[in-house]
């Protein structure tokens, strides 16, 4: 394709209105917006949707190609490629891929694997054979003693552009119901009634003896290396009153609407999965995102562990009269997103704006993707 081409007969959903018109790219920005016909013949669309790419900002996706199985390492690279394919095809052209440091069941240290992985998201963007852009986030477990140590050496790749601070101790936040705890991890670790007891004992110990000071420690490397921050399950305005003290920027799964509707007040933005979208709720039984929509405190939809859910949940959410019909459903995985990340280039379709762009088709009111360019580079 060339460096400039206009896509024209699109169904253009702006920021704040969805029209039929086209769209003029050059040298991978967005140059002209215009409703109607366009002044010269481009790459009819036969009336699909055109839609900014979509902006991830927590995808832990790329472990189920790292580790495919139980005790199974794929090679880092070759994950990377994988994950970049389902993302790109699934309309994501920026994510940010979510490595976890720190352990919430066992004695696992994920460290020195996580590093691999970023190491082969570097390699992979310098090497220009990814299709997305991908940015690192770093996702903190505070229950465990080496947590921080872990995290240390994430913090001078420029890559890194989000942590997240995470409690997935029994009897904390999302797992406020310790029998829920026990239903997700006896289901994910095949463990016994007893086994399941004794490391819920061991998890509260170590949460005793070492969160608060790590989180403090994650919260005070971050704040140095300018490294934006966010939440992760927040439970009580309690909570969020140490979110807005420790100077975070997005309220990941808060898990109630009161924790919700504090963060929002506070000017955090609220995310929530888009699984819980589609699914039509919480998976661990809390606060639905549907709800936090209706009520309009719902700033961004991740897609959390399914890719394709990010666009499924953005055209779910189109009739809830809050969001603003489908141009603010589709801000939730596009503008919104790009915003609290402090991305200011992307996220919308605007003049001077990337050409990240995706076309989109309705089967069933299924949304379809068609085409994908990024920087004005069709990528799928």
């Amino acid at each position: 394709m060339n460096d400039s081409f206009v896509l024209t007969n699109a169904c253009v959903v702006a920021p704040d209105e969805t029209f039929m018109g086209y769209v003029a790219v050059s040298d991978g920005k967005i140059v002209e917006v215009g409703e109607g016909n366009a002044p010269e013949k481009g790459i009819d669309l036969g009336g699909d949707y055109l839609i900014p790419g979509l902006v991830e900002l927590h995808t832990d996706h790329l472990e189920v190609h790292f580790m495919p199985r139980p005790k199974v390492e794929w090679p880092a690279g070759s994950a990377v490629l994988a994950h970049d394919a389902q993302v790109i095809g699934s309309g994501i052209t920026t994510v940010f891929d979510a490595l976890r440091v720190g352990n919430d069941y066992d004695e696992e240290k994920f460290g020195a694997r996580m590093k691999k992985l970023a190491s082969a998201i570097a390699a992979a963007k310098e090497a220009d054979v990814t299709r997305a852009e991908h940015f690192l986030h770093l996702r903190c477990e505070l229950g465990c003693a080496d947590v921080v140590e872990e995290m240390e050496p994430f913090l001078t790749d420029e890559n890194l552009k989000l942590v997240s601070v995470m409690d997935h101790t029994p009897g904390q936040r999302q797992f406020t119901d310790v029998s829920k705890w026990k239903q997700y991890y006896g289901g994910k670790k095949n463990a016994s009634e007893a086994q399941l007891d004794a490391t819920i004992v061991r998890r509260k110990e170590i949460h005793a003896r070492y969160a608060e000071q790590n989180r403090a420690d994650i919260v005070r490397r971050c704040q140095l290396a300018g490294v934006a921050l966010a939440s992760h399950d927040d439970a009580t305005r309690e909570h969020v009153e140490e979110a807005v003290r420790d100077g975070m920027h997005i309220a990941e799964f808060p898990t109630t609407i009161e924790a919700a509707e504090a963060s929002h007040h506070a000017g955090l933005r609220v995310l929530m999965g888009a699984p819980n979208v589609v699914r039509g709720g919480s998976h661990s039984g809390n606060v639905g995102a549907r709800d936090l929509a209706e009520a309009g405190l719902l700033d961004v939809l991740s897609s959390d562990y399914v890719p394709s859910s990010l666009l499924m949940g953005a055209f779910g959410l189109r009739d809830v009269k809050a969001v603003g019909g489908l141009a603010g459903a589709i801000r939730l995985v596009t503008l919104n997103p790009a915003e609290a990340a402090g991305l200011g280039d992307r996220g919308a379709i605007r003049h001077g704006l990337r050409a990240d762009l995706a076309r989109i088709r309705l089967r069933d009111r299924q949304p379809i993707i068609r085409e994908v360019w990024r920087e004005g580079r069709r990528v799928a």
